[in-house]
């Protein structure tokens, strides 16, 4: 938050106040349903497939630093694929478009998601977690890093072109993550990448630069009709999955 306002990459269309508590209050409205419907989180879980042998790393002896690597790496994969299938899935579209109807991008667009799009996502790290038998280390350590790379990759934060290419080697940056969120739905289609930019380079996902550049691409959610979604406050955020897809029929 201090970095983008000390040195901001974009101009921004609406005032923080018209969207930051909204943002915020959405963030915390997720966080209660996440823990009234699973008070241990997501840690917790992988405490109980430890202590059950359950998830085949709990079956499997591997060195320390390997179930590190390979816990992380899984995670992360998952967290790429489930943000794939948001997309292309109709029903997970019209809940995902709550993060996308954004037309600004900044550090709290990294909270803005409906509350069952999170809910969701949560079952669905659950899976994987039970399934691979990640430790509780891994887990905790994984769901810091993704916290902290979407409020950094979501960020209105201008980087110089050396250290965005040096980033982009491994870390998915603002510039990256900026053109997932173009009303251009070649684009958007673009850059799911949360964290690691890898699997947008080994699955063909991978787009280095806007049509449009930076400063002059639009960021946010079109209707079929070619009219900008506008979703600003807390209740617009709840409501908004009526719309379809461009292409969904």
């Amino acid at each position: 938050m201090v970095f983008e306002y000390l040195y901001p990459r974009r101009n921004r269309v609406l005032q923080r106040m018209q969207r930051w508590p909204h943002h915020i209050g959405l963030a915390v409205f997720n966080a209660l349903c996440m823990y009234l419907l699973l008070p241990a989180g997501l840690v917790g879980i992988a405490m109980w497939a430890e202590k059950n042998g359950i998830g085949v790393f709990n079956r499997v002896d591997l060195a320390k630093g390997l179930d590190i690597g390979f816990g992380i790496l899984l995670l992360d994969l998952s967290m790429y694929m489930q943000h794939v299938l948001s997309h292309r899935i109709p029903v997970l579209w019209r809940l995902h478009q709550v993060h996308h109807a954004d037309q600004d991008l900044d550090v709290t667009s990294g909270l803005r998601f409906h509350p069952i799009e999170a809910i969701l996502s949560l079952a669905y790290k659950a899976i994987i977690v039970c399934l691979f038998g990640i430790s509780p280390e891994v887990t905790l350590g994984f769901e810091i890093l993704l916290n902290a790379n979407a409020l950094f990759n979501h960020s209105n934060v201008y980087l110089p072109g050396w250290l965005d290419r040096c980033l982009r080697l491994f870390l998915v940056t603002p510039d990256m993550h900026r053109i997932h969120h173009s009303i251009d739905q070649r684009e958007y289609s673009h850059n799911y990448g949360f964290q690691l930019t890898w699997w947008d380079r080994l699955f063909a996902t991978y787009q280095q630069s806007p049509k449009l550049g930076h400063i002059e691409m639009k960021v946010g959610l079109q209707s079929p009709n070619g009219q900008m979604v506008v979703a600003n406050t807390w209740l617009d955020l709840i409501k908004l999955p009526v719309y379809k897809k461009n292409n969904e029929s």
